[in-house]
């Protein structure tokens, strides 16, 4: 080997590391900064009038602290370019769509310039002055509204460090007392108690729980007796059709005056009462998924048994209320079989839920099929749930788990859903010890690896 194939090998090993580093820490990062972006789509109401107010306000304000009660220090650049940044907010919803997923990082930045950086910086040219004093602890004040906690610290830190640093920059000499110390320690106690007693975002999650939960057993009472007299009459058509067919066709073939029904009509009639009954069994099944899984909220398995794995995909495939040639489409190798302590009825529903995602996004790709196959360990076992479907877009995959996420543009995968259903395969899997992950590329596959502690 040469002397610089040796020197490139580590070389080669150090970028492969780095990219396998950076691949493992940008979910978290994502994962991290989730509520963030998931909260912007509740505030979006308030954001065009909150950027009206800022535009008018920078300027505004210069004229107040500049003519009717004069300060030390003002700086009509730094407000002008206030007003011009949050311009842009004010029309958000014109931009392209292309743009409108760069608005939650667009209205954090201008956010982070117009609340602690512009008034720590202000703070700081007015010398800790009084009135500058109660600005900041106002902007202090905002940001624990607008803000969740880790935006609100990330915020905080940042900004303040900007600001003392074009402080620095700007002042001869740059003199950091004891009083701005002060300061800044008050400030830092409105933050993080503004920080640990934010819970807007567990706030929004509870009353969605509560609606969807009073929604779901609405829907169930409303359309479970509409069902039943469904069933009733197809039960009735299924008994008495064939002697009716029956009866057309001979007084067709004896040339009664009876009123002609065109054969495809005919062969239609003979199979209708099957696919009533089966739409009203796959109406009644959906019905009792979706009470499970908005009934159940997570927390300790209660009632753990011992149950097998191969049990259940069984007791799901055998129950799930196929439509006309979807069964074929699953391929099952369950073998070896392993245990678990949980509960059955769960992680039945639990493959509920993932046979139906699969079979939506599985659509009109003729050729599409489902994987369910295990694989046994030492100390955790595997289910691995694949589809050859449409996939998942990557902007969308970091918050398929997360309850009530739900993508923005019909096109998106989980449009069509509540943001439920895959929340709550993940609370049960987090019940029993467990856990579940997803891997997907666009237009290839999806793939559901659903791990279980060995008992």
């Amino acid at each position: 080997m040469s002397e610089s194939t040796q020197m490139d090998a580590p070389r080669t090993s150090q970028r492969t590391w780095m990219r396998r580093t950076a691949a493992s820490i940008r979910p978290r990062i994502r994962q991290a900064f989730a509520p963030a972006v998931r909260n912007l789509q509740y505030a979006k109401r308030r954001l065009q009038p909150f950027a009206l107010v800022a535009v008018i306000g920078f300027p505004l304000y210069y004229y107040v602290w500049k003519v009717l009660f004069p300060q030390p220090y003002e700086n009509l650049p730094l407000r002008l370019l206030g007003s011009a940044l949050f311009l842009p907010v004010i029309a958000f919803d014109r931009w392209p769509a292309a743009a409108k997923k760069l608005l939650p990082w667009y209205w954090y930045s201008v956010t982070l310039f117009a609340l602690p950086f512009f008034f720590t910086f202000m703070l700081l040219k007015n010398n800790g002055n009084q009135v500058w004093v109660e600005s900041a602890l106002i902007a202090a004040f905002v940001m624990v509204l607008i803000h969740d906690w880790l935006m609100l610290v990330l915020q905080f830190v940042v900004g303040i460090g900007l600001a003392m640093l074009a402080y620095s920059l700007t002042s001869h000499p740059v003199n950091f007392g004891a009083n701005y110390l002060t300061h800044l320690t008050i400030f830092s106690f409105a933050v993080a108690i503004g920080a640990a007693a934010n819970y807007d975002q567990e706030r929004i999650q509870v009353e969605q729980e509560r609606a969807m939960l009073a929604t779901a057993g609405s829907v169930a009472h409303e359309l479970r007796t509409p069902l039943v007299a469904i069933r009733v009459g197809a039960a009735g058509l299924m008994r008495f059709l064939p002697g009716l067919l029956e009866t057309y066709l001979l007084a067709q073939r004896h040339l009664l005056p009876v009123p002609r029904i065109r054969t495809a009509h005919l062969r239609s009639l003979q199979g209708v009462v099957g696919r009533i009954e089966q739409e009203a069994l796959y109406s009644n099944a959906i019905i009792d998924m979706l009470l499970a899984t908005a009934r159940f909220t997570g927390g300790n398995m209660q009632n753990a048994t011992l149950c097998s794995i191969a049990n259940c995909v069984e007791t799901a495939l055998s129950r799930y209320p196929f439509r006309e040639g979807d069964r074929r489409r699953v391929q099952c190798n369950l073998r070896p079989d392993f245990s678990f302590r949980g509960s059955e009825m769960l992680t039945v529903h639990v493959l509920f839920n993932l046979l139906k995602n699969a079979f939506r996004h599985m659509g009109g790709i003729d050729d599409a099929y489902i994987s369910i196959r295990l694989e046994t360990g030492p100390r955790a076992n595997r289910l691995i749930f694949s589809d050859t479907g449409s996939g998942i877009a990557p902007d969308i995959l970091p918050h398929i788990f997360t309850r009530f996420y739900t993508s923005t543009t019909a096109t998106d995968d989980v449009s069509l859903g509540a943001g439920i259903g895959l929340a709550f395969c993940y609370d049960v899997m987090q019940a029993i010890g467990g856990a579940i992950t997803c891997s997907s590329v666009r237009g290839e596959y999806t793939e559901f690896v659903l791990t279980f502690p060995a008992p």
